[in-house]
């Protein structure tokens, strides 16, 4: 066995009843790895992650890990640790005793039992609240111990369904940076489920992107970020002006137009809203909103194109609403798409 295929997920087809859910997905994660199954509600990362943790049954196909056959092993047997959206955590037990609840299950007692469950409190910076309850935390120190009762069961893959969801703004951003540091301390193999691209990007070494059961692209964050392949996963991390390409030109709601410069070879090509040149270029439109972003002024535009989102600096002269302005849609810009759907 491969490093890279530490984890891997062999023509795996799960269902809920006669309902076809992920229909033969093959997917191989390194030892070490930190890898976010990203999309939409309904695409299938969900119920992977269920059939990885031995969660839902599964219908044809391959879980192995670390060299083993895991696909009919029971969830409690696999070396799988899962954080759950909710936390999960038991009210009436302490921190301590939440942290303690599944070594006792191993037969863990004593000494042992407290080095370890003492350990992953420091691990998670929450030594001084052991006694506490889980209605004295905030919901980022809830997350906290969740993640600390996971992690000293001493998994070979840790999975996160959704882990940040339920914080604020702050709280996000501060749980990230505590997920990477107790990855890369650990050394564990983690997989986060998330609908939400910026995470996605924040925290992963790979981001597999799934629709409709499927995988559409895997690649590095920047990989996602600048070279998507699909129109699917560019609208889906931020390209707000996508459209197809036919014969070199563009295929607009007013039909093909031809663009100030020759496009690649291409079945579409997709702009983010600040690689639109406005002010001047051979198109026009008419300022239908307007919004201030802090360090950046966002515009929408009604075009014979159709909506086009452009994003220029702050500083930049403001345009009112009606104003009409030229544009341009630089062809060495844009990201060539392979697929149109």
């Amino acid at each position: 066995m491969s490093d890279a295929s530490y984890l891997s997920l062999q023509k795996l087809t799960l269902a809920y009843g006669d309902t076809v859910a992920v229909p033969d997905l093959d997917l191989d994660i390194a030892k070490g790895e930190l890898i976010a199954l990203l999309g939409p509600s309904g695409c299938g990362k969900t119920t992977t992650m269920r059939a990885v943790a031995g969660l839902l049954p599964v219908k044809s196909g391959h879980v192995r890990l670390d060299g083993a056959d895991i696909t009919h092993v029971s969830p409690n047997k696999r070396a799988v640790g899962l954080v759950f959206q909710s936390y999960a955590l038991f009210p009436h037990l302490s921190v301590y005793e939440n942290v303690a609840f599944g070594l006792k299950l191993k037969g863990l007692r004593g000494a042992e039992l407290d080095k370890k469950v003492r350990s992953g409190l420091t691990s998670v910076g929450l030594s001084t609240f052991a006694d506490r309850k889980p209605a004295e935390l905030s919901g980022g120190q809830q997350q906290r111990v969740a993640l600390a009762r996971s992690m000293v069961m001493e998994p070979k893959v840790l999975l996160l369904d959704e882990p940040l969801s339920n914080l604020d703004a702050r709280l996000r951003l501060e749980m990230r940076t505590e997920l990477q540091r107790v990855q890369k301390e650990t050394g564990v193999t983690m997989i986060f489920v998330t609908h939400d691209q910026a995470e996605a990007l924040a925290l992963a070494d790979r981001i597999v992107v799934m629709k409709a059961g499927k995988i559409e692209q895997i690649g590095s964050p920047e990989d996602i970020y600048n070279r998507p392949v699909s129109s699917f996963v560019a609208d889906f991390v931020g390209f707000e002006n996508i459209f197809p390409l036919e014969n070199g030109r563009l295929r607009t709601a007013s039909g093909l137009e031809e663009l100030s410069s020759q496009p690649p070879s291409a079945a579409g090509l997709a702009w983010r809203p600040r690689m639109v040149s406005l002010g001047t270029g051979p198109f026009r439109g008419t300022v239908r909103g307007t919004s201030f972003a802090g360090d950046s002024r966002e515009y929408l535009l009604d075009t014979p194109l159709g909506a086009i989102k452009a994003e220029v600096e702050a500083s930049a002269p403001a345009h009112p609403l009606g104003a009409e302005l030229a544009f341009d849609l630089p062809a060495h810009k844009a990201a060539p798409l392979s697929t149109f759907s």
